[in-house]
């Protein structure tokens, strides 16, 4: 296997073998449900179900675990604002969850845990810490004393002794070190609650993820991933839990997503900038959403702004307009061609380390390329070229998670519903005239011939006069 993989663990790209030869187990950390998704969670999920997607199509066997942090302080102060139960919330978190996934074509993970289904799993773990003097337990609740793994930082590259109180941490005198961290809460008036060794209470936030990976994927796995605001103190408490329980390595690879920022800002609720992927996809299409946030290499931070959502949804139109002209040109294909040089390529671009980028540039050239091979009448040679391209553009697409509607529907539902219709729609065609303009002056006539078949798949009439070129829309 040629995939390479940027491990956080190591800091460096390492070539990717898997645990057992064909089989891979994946967990990724899942929402906390207690309000709307954000662009933020989409990156997430879309990266992941696009790394998921990918490692099948070289025929791997994947296990994918993503959790629901039904549990949680905030869930409870949500619960308390609205005058419900936790347990509501999380439910109606959950189904809008899926609901904003659905839309974005994010598949379910094979295993989908609840924290709530978990605790005697998460008291399982907490007993064999206390038994190996990594916790201890103040009136009910119980630490992990981080300085009794020797080994804790491994994966931040922070160190004890250069770590400040404060930061990131809840500071509690009763703690023997400021940064010991809770396993287990005592419960308090009104909150849900469990019996344990210590009393009633509930979990605290890290402990739930080694209890749901340990038991749906054993000790050890492939890979593990996340946002990189999960790096610390996240997944560094994880691997102190599990690897204290259990004395062997939690994760062989750690893979964390850049941030998504608004206008080159972070986003942010305070800064009015907070988009849920409900506003996002509101008046875009789904599938330029997923254009759009594999745009960027997944470890790079990516920005929403109009422009670059603007050339996501022109780029889907391209490739929907495309479909539309393999419609008109070709016979059905007879069986499945062999995957060509397009496939390949795209290939040699996930490889490093899921770069999507390169792979869409890759898939964007061979859009070109097929654009270009339409313009002519087609030999047998060339009918089997472009079978094979299509066959290629049509893997790639189902690793990318794109190009799920008919072009018919795809453009009928963006007239129907207007999206981007001032905008986008708009911007697109407007740069497709003046590429045809300046095809036309430089007496390039059949790939300004192309141009106009695109647009005219997308129902764009134009009119060459003296002063320029108008189109308008066909009613």
């Amino acid at each position: 296997m040629a995939l390479r993989i940027y491990n956080t663990l190591n800091r460096k790209k390492e070539l990717f073998k898997p645990l057992e030869p064909g089989k891979v187990r994946i967990y990724v950390c899942g929402p906390t449900v207690y309000d709307a998704c954000h662009i933020g969670h989409a990156r997430s999920a879309v990266v992941f179900d696009v790394v998921v997607r990918y490692l099948r199509a070289l025929d791997l066997d994947v296990i994918y675990v993503r959790n629901f942090t039904d549990v949680d302080d905030k869930i409870i102060r949500r619960a308390n604002e609205l005058g419900v139960s936790p347990e509501q919330i999380a439910e109606r978190y959950i189904r809008e969850f899926y609901e904003d996934m659905d839309a974005l074509n994010v598949a379910r993970a094979d295993r989908e845990p609840r924290v709530t289904d978990h605790i005697k799993d998460i008291l399982h773990i907490i007993t064999l810490l206390m038994d190996r003097g990594l916790a201890y337990e103040i009136d009910g609740d119980v630490y992990y004393s981080v300085e009794k793994f020797k080994y804790y930082g491994k994966l931040s590259g922070r160190k004890l002794d250069d770590m400040m109180a404060g930061s990131r941490v809840n500071v509690d005198e009763r703690k023997r070190n400021p940064f010991d961290f809770a396993l287990w809460k005592a419960s308090k008036p009104g909150e849900p609650s469990w019996d344990s060794p210590w009393g009633k209470g509930r979990p605290g936030w890290h402990i739930e993820c080694s209890a749901m990976s340990f038991e749906l994927l054993g000790e050890t796995f492939d890979i593990h991933g996340g946002g990189k605001d999960l790096i610390f103190p996240h997944h560094e408490n994880e691997i102190a839990q599990s690897e204290g329980a259990f004395g062997k390595t939690l994760a062989r690879y750690w893979v964390h997503h850049g941030f998504v920022n608004i206008n080159q800002e972070k986003m942010s609720k305070s800064l009015g900038n907070f988009m849920t992927i409900k506003d996002v996809i509101r008046n875009r299409h789904p599938e330029a959403v997923r254009l759009f946030l594999l745009s960027k290499h997944y470890r790079s931070p990516i920005d929403f702004n109009d422009t670059n959502i603007a050339e996501a949804c022109a780029n889907l139109d391209k490739l929907y307009a495309l479909l539309a002209r393999l419609e008109k040109n070709l016979a059905a294909s007879p069986g499945v061609p062999e995957t060509g040089e397009t496939w390949r390529q795209f290939r040699d671009a996930m490889d490093d380390d899921f770069n999507t980028a390169k792979g869409l540039a890759v898939l964007y050239e061979a859009v070109r390329s097929l654009n270009r091979l339409l313009d002519d009448p087609l030999s047998e040679k060339a009918m089997q070229a472009v079978q094979r391209e299509r066959a290629d553009i049509l893997k790639i697409a189902g690793v990318l998670g794109i190009l799920t509607e008919t072009p018919q529907a795809y453009f009928e539902r963006k007239r129907s519903q207007g999206i981007e219709k001032e905008s986008i729609d708009r911007d697109l065609i407007e740069q497709l005239v003046a590429e045809r303009t300046q095809a036309r002056k430089a007496k390039d006539f059949k790939q300004a011939d192309t141009i106009r078949k695109q647009l005219a798949d997308m129902n764009v009439v134009l009119e060459d006069r003296s002063d320029g070129t108008l189109w308008k829309i066909k009613e």
